[in-house]
Order: structure tokens, then C-alpha cells, then sequence
């Protein structure tokens, strides 16, 4: 189901092609590769920023069994197309236009966020990054893909930037499997006094 508008677009947004190959490549081999390879956590609370078409969510539902799937996405087209989507494959999920740098969810709404690459796409990373840590539970999952993986998808609009893992010093690297990396939410850790 679509829900209302919670933010505005970012000026600076601009819309990845629609590619039906690569989406059936993500459905069929990236999803379920990416679950098996980091061992992501059955019937867990799931959030996928930018999850555009919701190409990842049927997959996901499938494969995770969530006990909360959520897609979110500052794109109204791609909302409409991700509806069109769960509807069709009947997966049930709530979808939201959001900004991932304002999101509208309580303070650890999630155990596993998913992001297939959002953050290496908008300006001001580390507040995502921040917003990302927010709505994750104490000893959640942060999965991402790795900068390798953005310069094979897109090697123009990438040119290798790197996240600003520095900003969120409580997700710890958990475990890397090709293409993606999982961070853990620490618990208990203190911030650092400069």
C-alpha cells in the first residue's frame, strides 16, 4: 500500500533508468545472493531505502519472511510502480515517499535496513547515515552495497565516492560477501569526547 507524501523530492534527485533486465537480475540473483552470503536474520523488521520500482521486496519477503517489510522512496513514479509491484505479487508492504536523510520513523523501528546504493547518490551522506543508525534497533543490521559494487552499476554517477563511515562510528563492519557489506549497531557505545 502507497502511503501519503511525508517530504519533499531533493532538488538534487535524479531518477536511475527502469532497466527490466537489471531488475529480473536483482530479483532473481542479487537479492538472494546478498540474503544467503550475509546471513540476514528471518522475520525481522525490514526497511529498503530507495527502493524505487520495488524491484527487492517480493525477493525479500520471500527469502526473510519479515515481520515488517517497508520500502521507501523519494521518487512518486517509482512509488506507483513499487505499488503496482507488491500488489501484483501480492507482498505485503508499506510503501513511503520519504527522504532517507528525514525519515518518518521512531527511533529503532528496524532490525535490518537495506540499501542498494541511495547513499552514494544523494548530497550529505552522513545525515542518511545518522537517520539509517536512528530507526535501527540496538545490535541491527545496516547492509550496503560496497563501493565496487556502485562502480560496476553505475560508474559515471558513482566515481568512487565512499561513504562517510566515520559520521556513524556505532555501526561496526560485521561481515562482507562480494558485493555487500553488513554493519552492526553497537551496543552501548559510548561517543567520542574531541
Amino acid at each position: 500500500m502507497l502511503r501519503p507524501q511525508i517530504t519533499s523530492p531533493a532538488p538534487e534527485y535524479q531518477a536511475f533508468p527502469d532497466v527490466p533486465r537489471r531488475n529480473l537480475l536483482q530479483e532473481a540473483l542479487e537479492v538472494p545472493a546478498l540474503v544467503y552470503c550475509l546471513r540476514l536474520p528471518a522475520r525481522a523488521r525490514l526497511l529498503e531505502i530507495g527502493c524505487g520500482a520495488g524491484v527487492a521486496l517480493p525477493p525479500l519477503a520471500a527469502l526473510m519472511q519479515p515481520t515488517r517489510l517497508v520500502g521507501i522512496d523519494i521518487d512518486a513514479d517509482r512509488l506507483r510502480m513499487a505499488s503496482e509491484r507488491v500488489q501484483r505479487t501480492r507482498t505485503a508492504a508499506e510503501l513511503y515517499r520519504a527522504d532517507v536523510r528525514a525519515l518518518p520513523f521512531p527511533s529503532g523501528s528496524f532490525d535490518v535496513v537495506l540499501d542498494f546504493g541511495t547513499c552514494y547518490h544523494i548530497s550529505d551522506p552522513a545525515r542518511a547515515l545518522r537517520e539509517i543508525v536512528r530507526v535501527l534497533r540496538p545490535d541491527g543490521l545496516f547492509v550496503s552495497e560496497t563501493v565496487s559494487s556502485q562502480l560496476l552499476s553505475h560508474p559515471l554517477r558513482t566515481r568512487g565516492q565512499r561513504l562517510p563511515w566515520a559520521a556513524v562510528p556505532e555501526l561496526c563492519l560485521e561481515r562482507q560477501a562480494l558485493l555487500w557489506k553488513s554493519r552492526r549497531k553497537a551496543v552501548g557505545l559510548l561517543p567520542l569526547v574531541h
